[in-house]
């Protein structure tokens, strides 16, 4: 016998042919070897005959595939069947006679945690809560797999054969609603009738209530955080059943009804056309009646007003003229450059030592130069280190060509080689 390490090794290694064998298992509850080898193959294109019988082999002595007896046929190992349609959402669809044994059994728990609380006893308490949280456990799992496979069931019967018989193509769906879904709607009824609601209700209350009574008593802190816990299942096991029955009957109801349909249509069809083979088209339908089924519906495609109007003022459509500006005729003024001698200006500059204002020595000295010039002159040379700068205290206004700048005027102090400033 495997043990279960090296059974879940042995199902990694292969994962995709198992998986291909669950999707097929489907239509083949068992496999001939020739079958699996097929699958091997698929999975493996790049492997002959001999590689694919001898991963075959493997299989089977790591027990993921079982030899049926008294047969040569194989069948995938229950518990990996179960582990990897899990895990793949390839679930058949259960039967509803369990889910009603889960809900009475909730009612036999029920019982117990009501007594247990009842008499004190704590480990009946104990046991009826984890009793309970497993049966919320299954039920929970069995709603959530079987809502899967009812989605597949629908896919599946909407992807066959357009000609098959509409009994045929949706056999499947009528054998689930009136198997499955109608006993479940019936078990989740609000009213008296329905067990499902009531016994969760119950199971609920009696799970409030025990907490309430443990933290009055005192109890563990573990053992009401387990209590609550189980509660707070109880309360997503009833939301959870209400949204899978939606959701079933939203997926299956639309095909049943379909199904209807067609029968009473196929049927009124079938007596109408007996009637005219028998009796004749006169005879059976009368010139009055033959509308009743077919409707002369003039077609006649007509202008909108819409459309009229935009087409009267696209007839009386007149350009608009527009002028361009031309290039005489721009006001855009022409920018001026300077040419500026900064070397005959810095030797003017020292000879005139010491100079109170720089801007204004500037702008006296060079008349004719832009304000923009004037004021790139006089901020790179207020940077230089070449002599002495000191900035006043009090702020004055200069009138340049055509602006008019307010700053702290810089004097200008020539230095002497000791570093000893000296008028020059």
């Amino acid at each position: 016998m495997a043990t279960p390490k090296s059974l879940i090794f042995s199902l990694y290694t292969h994962w995709e042919v198992i998986e291909l064998m669950v999707v097929a298992g489907r239509e083949f509850p068992f496999f001939e070897q020739e079958q699996v080898i097929a699958l091997i193959s698929r999975n493996h294109p790049q492997k002959n005959r001999d590689e694919c019988e001898e991963i075959l082999r493997k299989m089977a002595a790591q027990e993921l595939l079982q030899v049926m007896p008294r047969d040569s046929s194989l069948q995938i190992h229950p518990l990996v069947l179960d582990f990897v349609r899990g895990l793949t959402r390839e679930h058949e669809l259960g039967l509803s006679a369990v889910l009603k044994a889960r809900i009475e059994a909730i009612k036999e728990a029920t019982g117990k945690l009501v007594d247990g609380l009842q008499n004190k006893n704590t480990d009946q308490l104990r046991q009826a809560a984890i009793g309970l949280a497993e049966l919320f456990r299954q039920i929970s799992q069995q709603l959530d797999q079987d809502r899967h496979a009812i989605l597949e069931l629908a896919e599946r019967a909407k992807s066959r054969d357009a000609n098959l018989p509409i009994a045929r193509r949706y056999s499947e769906v009528l054998s689930a609603y009136d198997d499955y879904v109608s006993p479940m709607a019936d078990m989740m009824d609000s009213g008296s009738s329905g067990t499902f609601y009531r016994h969760l209700e119950a199971a609920e209350h009696a799970l409030d209530h025990a907490v309430e009574t443990l933290t009055i008593q005192g109890a563990l802190y573990s053992q009401r955080l387990s209590m609550r816990q189980v509660a707070f299942q109880a309360k997503e096991l009833r939301r959870l059943g209400r949204e899978v029955l939606r959701h079933c009957s939203d997926t299956l109801l639309p095909l049943r009804e379909d199904i209807r349909q067609h029968n009473v249509l196929s049927s009124a069809i079938s007596q109408i056309l007996s009637q005219v083979r028998k009796r004749g088209l006169n005879a059976t339908l009368s010139a009055s009646e033959l509308p009743v089924w077919r409707r002369d519906t003039p077609r006649r495609i007509t202008v909108g007003s819409e459309v009229l109007s935009i087409m009267v003022e696209a007839a009386d459509y007149q350009p608009t003229t527009l002028s361009f500006p031309r290039d005489e005729d721009s006001d855009v003024e022409q920018v001026s450059l300077d040419l500026v001698d900064e070397s005959a200006m810095l030797r003017e500059l020292v000879l005139s030592m010491p100079v109170t204002n720089l801007l204004a020595w500037l702008h006296e000295r060079y008349p004719t130069f832009g304000d923009a010039t004037v004021l790139r002159l006089y901020h790179s040379l207020i940077e230089r280190r070449d002599w002495t700068i000191t900035a006043a205290y009090s702020t004055v206004q200069q009138t340049l060509n055509t602006v008019r700048v307010t700053h702290y005027p810089h004097a200008l102090i020539a230095e002497t080689n000791e570093g000893q400033t000296t008028p020059p």
